[in-house]
């Protein structure tokens, strides 16, 4: 065993060793505010403390309107003001245990979490994280090429930002419904993929792997996003409106050697979690924080040096936090129509509905897929693959081959386009019976004969 190796491992025991002796403390308050549950957190302070508890909280689908954090020292104290989707104050039931069972002993710890992945999949499924340059129709060839090699797609998230696009997809043997463990088959998984993701322009920083198990799946995508700098490039800015473009500055506290990051942006679900995940994947620690999200603007503050113990030291460093920070909040804004597709699940479902959108000159710019017993229940982002607005006559279109029951439209600014009222036959009249026919073979209706 190396030094390093060593090294680490004592960390890790004496880590183990504090928290045994000092477990953490977590109390949930229903009486002290009128608006929100008070979660309280005591404990032992170790590197990432902050990214689980709020990985936690935002796991359990909380709303963080207020916190403030301090970890100055060997103890990390916050305090959470928080609701549920509804606005509501939440029950105590199991928030306190799982708080207190990501800080313990025996929660994964965050060098655990940022581990290299290696080649061997998990027991129920395999996982593979994609990364590299975003293109009309990517996200097409990749289901397609899982489906030509009978992998069955269990879940999947897609993120897209700054022309850069990042996966990770769980799947499994479509024949016998378990993990991938032949390691010629994975290779060649690997390998056909990467040649997809290269394409003709990204030949260096294409990337796929699979993975040893299951991970915290938005984690990871930030993890893959920052590494592949979707926060660099000189165009990013011009690609979301000024009006949704975060606010945040970095100064130097010289007093106290801290550097104080201000972020201000219109407030939305997993903000906290967004900025915190970011923070610690460039090696920051967060020693003190003020959180405020009761309007529609959320206000962050946050205290930070280096794990070394220094400040922001450079100007070429402040800016590098900044662009860091802009582009984590940005990367979760959804862009495009949102289009919900809820039907019988089978496989190769998501090569023909992702096929179905290419062919009508629409690009996923987001995807969640995830499967609940034999129902798939898909989310989808598109938008215009030349970059002009969606028209709603091929939403329409779209919609018709699939099935308008079954793929759905979830946009506020959506308008259906309207068919003129006269002997002709309408859109969706021309579509009717290549729509059934296209249905009976997915699988998703059955013959009516």
């Amino acid at each position: 065993m190396d030094y390093w190796s060593s090294s680490v491992s004592v960390d890790d025991e004496f880590e183990k060793l504090v928290l045994r002796m000092n477990p953490p403390r977590v109390t949930v308050d229903n009486a002290s505010n009128n608006k929100a549950t008070l979660i309280k957190v005591d404990s032992a302070n170790k590197r990432g403390s902050l990214l689980e508890v709020v990985q936690v909280l935002t796991d359990l689908n909380l709303i963080i309107r207020r916190a403030y954090i301090s970890s100055d020292g060997e103890w990390f104290m916050d305090v959470f003001h928080v609701t549920d989707k509804q606005g509501n104050k939440v029950s105590e039931d199991n928030i306190a245990e799982r708080i207190q069972q990501s800080l313990g002993p025996k929660g994964r710890s965050f060098r655990s979490m940022t581990r290299s992945v290696g080649v061997k999949p998990a027991a129920e499924h395999t996982t593979i994280e994609l990364s590299g340059r975003d293109r009309p129709g990517l996200i097409s060839e990749v289901f397609a090429i899982l489906a030509d090699l009978k992998c069955n797609v269990l879940a999947a998230e897609v993120w897209t930002h700054n022309s850069r696009m990042a996966s990770v997809v769980y799947i499994t043997d479509e024949e016998n419904g378990l993990a991938i463990n032949d390691p010629d088959r994975l290779a060649k998984v690997k390998q056909l993929l990467l040649y997809v993701l290269k394409g003709d322009r990204d030949r260096r920083s294409a990337n796929t792997e699979v993975s040893v198990s299951s991970t915290h799946t938005e984690r990871r995508l930030h993890q893959m996003m920052y590494a592949d700098r979707d926060y660099d490039n000189e165009n990013m800015d011009c690609m979301i409106p000024d009006r949704s473009k975060p606010l945040v500055n970095a100064e130097n506290y010289a007093d106290k050697g801290y550097t104080v990051v201000n972020v201000s942006c219109p407030d939305r679900p997993k903000l906290l979690f967004d900025t915190v995940c970011t923070l610690t994947d460039m090696q920051y620690v967060v020693f003190h924080a003020t959180i405020i999200a009761e309007g529609p603007e959320a206000h962050q503050e946050y205290y930070i040096r280096h794990v070394d113990g220094s400040p922001v030291s450079s100007e070429a460093e402040r800016q590098r936090v900044i662009h860091c920070l802009e582009a984590a909040i940005k990367r979760r804004t959804s862009e495009g129509i949102r289009l919900e597709l809820c039907g019988e699940d089978r496989a190769g479902l998501l090569s023909d509905v992702t096929r179905l959108f290419r062919e009508n000159g629409l690009s996923v710019t987001k995807a969640k897929v995830t499967t609940r017993g034999s129902q798939a229940v898909n989310v989808f982002y598109v938008a215009d693959a030349s970059g002009c607005p969606v028209k709603s006559e091929t939403i329409e279109a779209v919609r018709n081959e699939i099935g308008l029951t079954i793929l759905r439209v979830k946009d506020d600014t959506y308008t259906i386009a309207q068919t003129p009222q006269t002997g002709k036959p309408s859109f969706g009249d021309i579509f009717r019976s290549r729509s059934e026919k296209f249905l009976y073979n997915l699988g998703l209706i059955k013959s009516c004969s």
